[in-house]
């Protein structure tokens, strides 16, 4: 059994389209969308992609889904940036009433069993909320907490869009990376998980598919394809600012 792993897509419909051209050639058996997947420029058309493929999916929700889910009903937001806000309501906007029912349907975690690997559990941040934000370099202790009591040897994950392998506990955690929304060299990430879990990489043309991004409506156009399409911010950059969050 093979299993592509693709998290954070965050409405970025030109990379989506290329991993997705990869998944085509690893002839994969299963694709897990790990989350936050309309939350972006693009967000009907992608959800489109994702549901118009042949392979087996399975979905697992996100924090901005949750939050498109909840602008769409009405509910406040809470203490969330403006221009958060915004965002948030656009992509709302955008999505038919059936589209939210399927979000709404997703749940926080899937569990997938394995040859090899026995059983792997999918969750957007942590097994216990699809906020909580740690890196490759959170100590060990911290983390132990939302990892404990759970039966699961290996954990994908993904929610702060860099990939990495450690060990929390006696349990290996494995961060996707981003699809969408990547932190470190320009491109689209995903897993490959067979007998072992794959780090995949996927370029695209970024040019075209940050001009199809400021063809769109979204508030954030020029900013998203300059900054999560064109140069996304290095790792140490990212590493810097979730730390101040932690």
């Amino acid at each position: 059994m093979r299993i592509a792993a693709i998290y954070d897509i965050h409405g970025n419909l030109p990379a989506l389209e290329a991993v997705l051209q990869d998944i085509a050639l690893a002839k994969v058996d299963l694709v897990v969308v790990g989350g936050d997947m309309v939350a972006g420029p693009m967000p009907p058309e992608t959800l489109e992609c994702v549901l118009n493929l042949t392979l087996p999916v399975q979905y697992i929700q996100g924090n901005a889904d949750r939050e498109v889910i909840a602008q769409k009903a009405g509910a406040d937001a809470g203490a969330v940036p403006e221009h958060v806000k915004a965002i948030t309501r656009w992509v709302a906007d955008q999505l038919l009433p059936e589209h939210i029912q399927l979000l709404a349907s997703w749940p926080p975690t899937l569990t997938v069993a394995m040859s090899g690997l026995g059983e792997i559990l999918f969750c957007h941040a942590t097994p216990r909320s699809d906020t909580e934000v740690f890196t490759r370099v959170t100590p060990e202790d911290r983390l132990v907490p939302a990892f404990e009591g759970l039966d699961a040897r290996l954990i994908i994950c993904g929610h702060t869009h860099m990939q990495f392998d450690r060990m929390i506990g006696k349990i290996r955690v494995v961060n996707a990376g981003s699809v969408g929304m990547p932190y470190g060299d320009p491109g689209a990430y995903w897993l490959l998980i067979e007998s072992s879990v794959q780090f995949m990489h996927t370029l695209y043309d970024r040019t075209h598919a940050a001009a199809r991004i400021l063809a769109t409506g979204y508030p954030q156009a020029k900013d998203f394809a300059a900054h999560n399409v064109l140069q996304p911010p290095s790792e140490a950059e990212a590493l810097d600012a979730f730390a101040q969050m932690m």
